[in-house]
This record gives C-alpha cells, structure tokens and sequence, in this order.
C-alpha cells in the first residue's frame, strides 16, 4: 500500500487550513445572501432552517473512514438476528409495520471528532438511525455552495465514485424501484408545512413522484386479494406500488394522529424505507455496540438496576440522557444528577439512555471562533443491492447541541456541507 501524503495546509486539526483560510479572506456577506437567494429559487419554496455562510474542507480519507465505521456498524446489527428479535420488542405494538424488508434502503451516522492524545482527530458516534434524510437538498445546497463561491470543482461532494447524474440515478433506484413514478408516492405528516419541505419537492420534481400527506393515504379492499393503499388526483384513486417514507412514528405518538391504515396490516405495497428499521436501526442500538469509536452507553432502567454502571464515568457532568426515539435532539439533557434520573417513572426508564458524553472538538475557523462540525454520512441500499455511502451532510454549531434549531440566533453556524480534498499517495 502507499503511504498518504500530508495534503497541502492539511493540519492535525483535521481541515484543510489553505482551503479554509482562502475563503474566510474571500467572504462576502451579498455572497451568502446571494446562495440563500439561489437555493430558495433551486427549491422553488423558502429555506426556512438556517443554512451556515461557509461549507467546510475536509480530507477525503476521514469522510471515508467515518463511512467505513458506519457501515461496519450497520453490518453489525442488520447481521445480528437476536439483536433484531430485541429491537423489535422496542417498537410500539400498533407501530409494528407488516411485511418488513430484509434490510433498511436508507441510513444515516453522525459523528463528531474528537481529540486523541497523540493529537490527531478521530471521529466518535453520535447517532444512527435507518430513516431517510435530506438526500436530494444536500446535493444540491453542496453545488450551490460551490457555484456562489467559486469553490474548485476538484473538491468532491459525492462518495462511493458517484457524480451528480450517477447519485440521482441511484436515488431514483432505490425510491422508485421499478415502478411507475406515477404510483410512488413520498409520505409524511403534513409535509407542506415541515422544514423538510424543500428537500420533498426537489426529489418529487426529480424522481416524478408524489408527495402526500400520510394521513390522506386511501386503503382499498380487493376482494380475493391482498388490500392496497392509494391517493387522491383530483377524482382519481390511484394505486400506491411504493412508499418513500418520510413520516416519524414518534411524531404520530406525539400529535396523537390517528391514520387511515393499520401499520400492521399487509397491504399490497412496497416500502423504501420500512417503517420498522427507525427503530432497529437507532438510539437503541448504542448499548449493543462495542466498539472504539462509540461511546458507551446504557440503557436507564438497567442502570438503575446497577447493571452496566462500570461503562460510564462516575462523574455526571460527563452523562448524556436522551430519549430513545426522539428526533432533532427533542428532550436531551446533559449533566443529569441521580435525583433528576430519579424523577423519571419506573415503566418510562427503559425509554432512554444514559451515555458518556463526548467533548467534540471545534476546528472550524470563523469570525467569531471556532465552530464544530457535526458529519452525517448518508447511505442507500438498493434492493438486491449494498449499503452504499453516497453524500456526506453537515452542521456547524457553537453551542451543546448541534441541530439548525438549537443555533439558530448565531452566525456561522447551521446546515452545511463539506468539499473532499483528495489524498495522494507516494
């Protein structure tokens, strides 16, 4: 094997300093506002979560190592069928979808990086969950970064050898599948009116497919055959074949939206995205991994049993709680006394997680400080295909928690993407 070459202005930090401190100098403020003109015109509706004035540079081997260590935790759990028998016992009863897939098509890993004492950066889990992401936005936020700026087409935004027409003609594979765009619809609740909204429409105008409202979804018996759900055109009905799903059960629970369906009823339809694999594939797994660049956790009925007490430090300034099944970091809190854990009902325990937390390392330079990055690796797997890392997403953040809501008064700061430098070999 070669040895990688020490990139030009690549610093132990973990950025390609050249890079960045060529655009610090060449920043402008009517630039960003031109790119956030741009993206809601790319969009044709308002980017309504904060995008950060600057993507980051990063070198392509630390985006691939963090893809390598996701997807070898993705293998490690889909692979595990008693650890699947377990997950299945976290989803709730009326929750438990039928006719679930052999494996989840989409899934995303965060990570941040941290410190190592040799000084090197090296990432650390944050989350992973098997539910789609904002694929199509990302692609497209990552060229309009690089169109405002004038950043070099060299610096890569795609993974896994893919260009822009070969991620779309991925993303229309594993969404569409074979079928007529016609009779595939993306679901969620209420999606006109979600922050996600401008990654629907970009992929419907793609892909040719529909977005609608889960809770309008028509099912329709067919004597002698299997049920089928469908959508309103007008006066039409027409048939669903497959299902891009975007909606989050816990936000179904919290909303006390009752559907139109039975999730555990099998109807003649296809899933890209199986309802159950959010929770396979999630908070819950963390306990089950052992594995460096994971920090331990426990679940908090256990742990107020005394089991697993000697995976965590003693301190709990360096504790995490975080709900199991929350998402956008909705109900985490850090430093959690024993007395605050106390407070939380037996029968609840058991949905959350007591982790060590991880002191991420803010590297990015900006005008008011360092800032710290937070990588998610999206991936698809086909079916009959392999899980495949395709985009890597980014948000920038200054204060504890890293989400677009939670930084939001600040500059510098929000959805962003990052620009691969590659490695050369000697």
């Amino acid at each position: 094997m070669g040895v990688l070459r020490q990139l030009p202005g690549y610093t132990l930090e973990g950025v390609i300093a050249s890079l960045r401190h060529d655009f610090n100098a060449r920043y402008r403020p009517e630039t960003y506002r031109h790119l956030l003109h741009s993206l809601d015109a790319c969009m044709r509706t308002h980017v309504s979560f904060r995008v950060s004035e600057t993507p980051v540079f990063l070198p392509r081997p630390l985006i691939e190592e963090m893809a390598q260590i996701g997807a070898d935790l993705t293998h490690r759990l889909v692979d595990d069928a008693e650890y699947l028998s377990k997950s299945t016992q976290a989803i709730p009863e009326m929750y438990r979808a039928a006719d679930e897939t052999a494996h989840p098509h989409f899934m995303t890993v965060d990570f941040g990086l941290v410190r190592e004492a040799d000084g090197r950066l090296s990432p650390r889990l944050v989350e992973l969950q098997a539910f789609p992401s904002v694929y199509g936005f990302q692609s497209i936020l990552a060229e309009n970064y690089r169109s405002a700026y004038g950043i070099d087409p060299s610096l890569g935004i795609f993974l896994g050898g893919l260009d822009e027409a070969r991620f779309w003609k991925l993303l229309k594979k594993v969404i569409v599948g074979g079928h007529d765009p016609e009779n595939v619809v993306l679901t969620e609740i209420d999606p006109m009116h979600q922050k996600t909204l401008p990654d629907f429409l970009v992929t419907a105008e793609r892909l040719g497919i529909r977005v609608v409202d889960i809770t309008e979804l028509v099912p329709e018996d067919r004597p002698g055959k299997r049920p089928r759900l469908c959508y309103r055109d007008a006066k039409r009905l027409v048939p669903i074949h497959r299902i891009y799903n975007r909606a989050i059960v816990d936000e179904l629970i919290q909303k006390q939206i009752r559907l139109p369906f039975d999730y555990r009823e099998s109807f003649d339809v296809e899933w890209a995205g199986h309802p159950n694999w959010y929770f396979h594939l999630s908070k819950y797994s963390i306990p089950f991994l052992n594995h460096p660049n994971v920090p331990p956790a426990v679940f908090l009925d256990q742990w107020m049993q005394g089991k697993g007490r000697d995976r965590l430090p003693e301190n709990p300034q360096e504790w995490i709680l975080k709900p199991l099944f929350s998402f956008a970091g909705k109900g985490i809190e850090f430093a959690p006394t024993e007395d605050r854990l106390r407070l939380i009902p037996v029968l609840e325990q058991r949905n959350y997680l007591l982790q060590q937390r991880v002191k991420f390392e803010p590297v990015i330079e900006s005008p008011f400080g360092l800032t710290q990055p937070e990588v998610r690796i999206l991936y698809v797997w086909p079916d009959g295909g392999k899980l495949q890392p395709v985009l890597p997403l980014v948000r920038l953040g200054r204060g504890k928690m890293m989400g677009v809501d939670h930084n939001r008064d600040m500059e510098w700061v929000g959805a962003s993407a990052a620009f691969m430098q590659e490695a050369k070999v000697m």
